[in-house]
């Protein structure tokens, strides 16, 4: 763990830096120490060597998290398990919809329960800034905030520092960045990150990681990322105050570079966490490079933990990676695209907006059962496509309905997918998925091909 005591004018200087206003900026953030420990805590990072080796954590985290695993794909890396957690079990593999402010848009906690969500991601960094954490606390978390009963996935709040605020820098103590509201300069720390995720009382948390694009050509800042990464987990275990009522899951870095990664993992793993996430993909890297990183990294995982890759929502990605080996995603995708008149069908994404659905009055998908598509007889709407496409270029109710499609689209794909491998059927699963999606094995991504050809499945076999 890190030193606790160092050298006087180091601790002056840190001090310093926490003005006041700032002191106060960092405090709505999460922080809820006195300024001497908050300053300690800064210094004892800064103080060790940016290349240092940590030593791994001496004891197993408790835990509340249980992963039963009930089957494997004889050919494939696929798995099926169910995670049992405090809001009840979770099947996997799972897709989590993101739910950014504690609110998915579109959709009411009742809705989204309807689509048979049992685990969905809320956002720290927004949560942090509103409502913030004094409302959080006073309300008893998330879960009573937002009236949802399933399970909560937070993220540390890091990514969004980086990715959508400007000037942030990341030093060993935190991310430094400019308040979104009045400019105010702010400091994230891994103690802050967690002590905001502790408020949240979210079900699993998420350390707070050096976030770098896979694109950086920079190799050096890419393993500095790495290491720095494995050194904030450690701070994010120590500073965990309920580790028996919420999972602590680390994030493996290193970019493209398969030995950084395989570094990362080694020494993730000793540290022990209740789940284990691969982060820092889906930034643009080419697929046949993701799809090398997640099958590498999950070759080094124990068989008894979570497998959460980060940040992936395409339905083409998303069956790879689990045919790679992982059991968990989220994205904001699917959400996402729906406001832009998009339905994702099994077919491939329909574009409703387009004058050729003006007049089609089938459903949205033939055969859905979400409470769009199903037919009145069966207690569903019979919304039209036809329908969607009146409403999806001025009014707002055709974006909650297409939400409410696309989120359970993804929900039941993962449930043909998990029930595919219960069966030992999964490369079946695989070669009917990308042919109903793309007509022709020809047309079928040759990235897509590699990966699955890697793991016993040609789909070019048919």
């Amino acid at each position: 763990m890190f030193l606790a005591n160092g050298p006087r004018s180091h601790l002056h200087t840190f001090t310093r830096l926490l003005q006041p206003p700032l002191f106060l900026r960092i405090q709505s953030l999460g922080a809820t120490r006195s300024t001497p420990r908050i300053a300690a805590s800064i210094h004892s990072a800064a103080a060790i060597p940016a290349a240092a080796t940590i030593p791994k954590t001496s004891n197993p985290m408790p835990s509340p998290l249980t992963l039963n695993l009930e089957a494997k794909c004889s050919t494939t890396k696929a798995r099926a398990s169910t995670l049992y957690l405090p809001h009840g079990p979770v099947q996997l593999p799972i897709f989590m919809p993101v739910a950014t402010q504690a609110s998915l848009k579109g959709l009411t906690p009742e809705q989204l329960a309807q689509t048979g969500c049992k685990l969905c991601l809320n956002n720290t960094y927004h949560l942090g800034l509103k409502p913030g954490q004094a409302v959080l606390d006073e309300v008893g978390g998330a879960h009573a905030f937002q009236g949802w009963n399933g399970n909560i996935l937070t993220d540390s709040g890091g990514f969004q520092m980086v990715s959508l605020l400007k000037l942030a820098q990341v030093t060993e103590e935190g991310v430094r960045f400019l308040s979104p509201h009045d400019g105010t300069p702010m400091l994230l720390t891994p103690e802050h990150s967690i002590s905001l995720q502790n408020s949240i009382g979210s079900d699993i948390i998420m350390q707070l990681d050096d976030v770098i694009a896979t694109t950086s050509p920079d190799h050096a800042r890419i393993k500095e990322a790495m290491e720095r990464s494995v050194r904030w987990l450690d701070r994010c275990i120590d500073a965990h105050k309920y580790p028996e009522k919420q999972n602590l899951f680390c994030i493996i870095q290193g970019g493209l570079d398969l030995e950084l990664r395989k570094e990362c993992c080694k020494q993730m793993v000793e540290r022990d966490t209740p789940g284990i996430a691969i982060g820092g993909l889906s930034g643009g890297e080419a697929k046949e490079e993701f799809c090398k990183v997640v099958n590498a990294c999950t070759a080094l995982l124990p068989e008894k933990k979570p497998r959460y890759v980060m940040g992936v929502g395409y339905p083409e990605d998303i069956v790879v990676a689990v045919a790679l080996g992982a059991d968990m995603f989220d994205c904001v995708w699917p959400t996402r695209t729906a406001r832009f008149g998009n339905a994702i069908t099994s077919f491939g994404t329909l574009n409703l907006r387009n004058a050729s659905f003006a007049n089609d009055f089938r459903p949205i998908e033939e055969g859905c059962q979400c409470m769009c598509c199903r037919p009145k007889e069966k207690g569903g709407l019979e919304i039209t496509r036809a329908y969607i496409h009146h409403l999806a270029a001025k009014e707002t109710a055709g974006a909650h309905l297409l939400t409410m499609h696309n989120v359970h689209h993804m929900l039941a794909m993962m449930g043909s997918l998990r029930a595919a491998i219960l069966q030992d059927r999964f490369p079946d699963f695989l070669h009917k998925f990308f042919k109903t999606r793309y007509g022709d094995y020809t047309s079928i991504p040759q990235w897509a091909v590699t990966a699955l050809r890697g793991v016993g499945v040609d789909l070019l076999a048919g």
